[in-house]
């Protein structure tokens, strides 16, 4: 009888830990993964700054399933059976412990992606699997007899009989044109996960400033969000921003990327306490210039923007601050408004949201419900996370689910 034949179109995470699982699971299977570049695993190394967000300590499943935008209710019975805790145990097996961050985020203690990478192939040799570079997969069809047929960009054709696309974010609608072709129906891709780009004097000259917690707002999207917040030269960045972006990824496109946005720079402060902060500053430093005397949450130089963008001159001093410029300084500091015009660039995005509508796949084995046979794992689903290693755990997890249930009999 012969061996089941897998293959796997797409070398990035979600594909890789699929043909391990599959080749772990079943040894008699034989297990092809193509890579239509020159390397594999090109997302992880580059994520993280190059450290490799493996994933976060969140061990309670229905918290972490709360992490993604789209895909939540769909991810709840997969992460039952792989979650960040199998991720953890995964790779300590393999000779990788991870480490937790602060903030949760979960990386090799080496803080080099080149770990995971070195994990990720050593196991898919270790398992048998046949690793293939520059195969781009073109077209393929379902056949009478069940089986699959890939036409691929050099001419040759390849047969198998169970398919796992994996092939990442559909950046553009044409991504997704294999699932297309075999019967699918995908989610209009937009991207998320980018910044914010604002054309201000002042916040480009604040360019390198970073708070450990600001509140931003989208009134006209009724989006709201608190976090660390980073000035850059082209605007706002930082994890909140990035958080901002994947919960509105579908309104903030419908806008254009052009709208209104709050920055609250004290959110620990309400209006009344705000105030209260800026008494006690007048009182205490009468003779000391308004821009030199910041109150405590706020760095000197982010003070000092925000004291001239209200409208306070350098040369005011404490003893001669006024209530109409103290009610403009509370205001800038609760409520600086912004006009977005755009957001980060394309190669700068690492998610996309959109993709193969999850209803059509079944998330207990990751097969179409469409077409036997067929799998799919990974961002080519509508699923996306926020940041913080959410992204690859759903792909991990997608990934295992699609490996161990392929090599099994329909």
């Amino acid at each position: 009888m012969r061996s089941c034949r897998i293959i796997v179109v797409g070398g990035g995470a979600a594909g890789f830990f699929a043909a391990i699982a599959s080749a772990e699971a079943c040894p008699a299977a034989e297990v092809v993964v193509l890579e239509k570049s020159a390397r594999f695993l090109d997302k992880v190394r580059i994520s993280g700054g190059g450290r490799c967000n493996v994933t976060h300590a969140c061990f309670e499943l229905r918290d972490f399933a709360t992490r993604y935008p789209r895909g939540e209710k769909a991810l709840l019975s997969p992460f039952q059976k792989f979650s960040a805790r199998e991720t953890v145990e995964w790779f300590a097996a393999r000779g990788v412990p991870l480490k937790t961050e602060s903030d949760g985020r979960m990386f090799p203690v080496t803080d080099s992606s080149e770990t995971i990478i070195e994990c990720l192939l050593n196991a898919a040799t270790q398992a048998g699997v046949e690793l293939e570079l520059n195969r781009s997969v073109v077209a393929v069809a379902k056949l009478g007899d069940g089986t699959f047929q890939l036409k691929l960009a050099d001419a040759s054709d390849l047969s198998c009989d169970r398919l796992l696309l994996a092939t990442g974010g559909c950046r553009a609608a044409a991504a997704g044109q294999l699932a297309v072709s075999l019967g699918h129906s995908l989610v209009p891709p937009v991207p998320s996960l980018f910044t914010f780009q604002i054309e201000s004097d002042w916040l480009r000259a604040a360019a390198g400033i970073s708070l450990p917690s600001a509140a931003l707002s989208v009134p006209v999207a009724n989006l709201r969000q608190r976090g660390p917040l980073m000035i850059t030269h082209w605007g706002l960045s930082g994890p909140v921003v990035l958080v901002l972006s994947a919960w509105g990824a579908r309104a903030l496109h419908d806008l254009n990327y052009r709208f209104p946005l709050l920055v609250n720079w004290v959110p620990d402060l309400n209006v009344e306490q705000l105030q209260n902060e800026i008494g006690l500053l007048r009182s205490r430093n009468g003779a000391k210039l308004v821009v030199n005397t910041s109150i405590a949450s706020l760095t000197a130089r982010l003070w000092e923007h925000l004291v001239l963008a209200a409208g306070i001159s350098r040369e005011t001093r404490w003893s001669a601050f006024t209530r109409v410029q103290s009610q403009a300084l509370v205001r800038q500091l609760s409520r600086t408004e912004f006009n977005v015009v755009g957001k980060s660039l394309n190669k700068d995005e690492f998610v996309t949201c959109g993709g193969v509508k999850l209803a059509e796949v079944d998330f207990k084995t990751m097969q179409s419900k469409l077409c036997p046979g067929l799998f799919f794992a990974g961002e080519l689903l509508d699923i996306d996370g926020v940041t913080g290693g959410f992204n690859f755990q759903a792909a991990w997890t997608t990934g295992y689910l699609a490996g161990i249930s392929m090599p099994a009999p329909e």
